[in-house]
């Protein structure tokens, strides 16, 4: 590589002499390596005359390549420059619910990364990661965007939950379509205005009372707690209340589907050192958090 490089230098200045100067030899050093490269690839890359040099036709076609290679290497030795600097910086990410699954591991990143400032967005609504501005975000269902990477965090399912008090005064549904005859609260998307759905459980076709929606998760665990109805909501927002008797679980022997959690970013060739190691840091440490049978 050294004497591509000085080959390339000479080749660009026309001048063993100046090619030196470049990298504090003497003219007779680059005119020797230059000799020893010609020997090994068994051409002659440049005419030499006592007062300049030219390259020749074969020359110049390995000065082509070597420009390219010398280029890639420069590349490369950029990337893993950035991949080993020190995480810092502001890192917007888009959160799409709040409660125990994911504060615990921010507050963990952050200690474990005091240079990075999270600007965390929570919103409900799905967001063009690339268009709003995003670093990563946080998403349940498939992705079809060829602008985004993205990693699964794990699986997760929905529980039908209750409060003990409510289900006391309202009594408690033996089978789906008892539900009918049930106070339901709802989560309905933000762009569509659809009610989400509650699985295989409920017969299709069924129509299901919508006593409340909401577009967010958290106002639905936290109405549920308080007695107001029964609520389908994924595992990792009710499991606290599940274990402190907050909340029941309703029809616990239903079906259950099974969704992906990801975690999406732009995509790039050299992503910044506070974006790698968020996705380093979620992808390890969600596996556990949304594991469904460590309680």
């Amino acid at each position: 590589m050294s004497a591509m490089s000085a080959f390339v230098q000479a080749a660009e200045l026309r001048s063993f002499k100046l090619a030196g100067q470049q990298f504090g030899l003497s003219s007779s050093a680059i005119g020797k390596t230059i000799a020893k490269l010609e020997d090994q690839l068994g051409i002659r890359l440049f005419h030499r005359s006592t007062r300049a040099i030219r390259l020749t036709p074969e020359g110049e076609m390995f000065l082509d390549r070597c420009r390219h290679i010398l280029c890639e290497l420069e590349a490369a030795e950029a990337e893993l420059a950035q991949a080993t600097a020190f995480p810092r910086g502001r890192l917007r990410v888009g959160v799409p619910f709040t409660g125990e699954l994911l504060t615990p591991l921010f507050a963990e990143f952050t200690a474990r990364y005091p240079e990075v400032e999270l600007d965390l967005d929570y919103n409900d609504r799905l967001v063009d990661v690339i268009e709003d501005g995003f670093d990563a975000v946080i998403r349940s269902g498939e992705v079809s965007d060829s602008r985004l990477m993205h990693v699964k965090l794990g699986d997760f399912t929905s529980r039908m939950v209750a409060s003990p008090g409510y289900i006391e005064s309202a009594g408690e549904p033996r089978k789906p379509a008892d539900l009918v005859n049930h106070r339901l609260l709802h989560h309905r998307f933000y762009e569509t205005g659809k009610l989400g759905s509650w699985g295989p459980a409920v017969p299709e076709g069924t129509i299901l009372p919508v006593v409340l929606s909401a577009t967010s998760l958290e106002p639905l665990v936290r109405l549920a707690e308080a007695g107001c109805g029964i609520a389908s909501l994924p595992y990792f927002t009710v499991a606290g209340g599940l274990r402190s008797g907050i909340l029941r679980e309703v029809l616990p022997g239903s079906e259950k589907i099974s969704r992906a959690l990801r975690l999406l970013w732009p995509r790039s060739k050299t992503p910044l050192p506070k974006l790698s190691a968020f996705v380093k840091f979620m992808t390890e440490s969600m596996k556990s958090a949304l594991d469904e049978g460590r309680d």
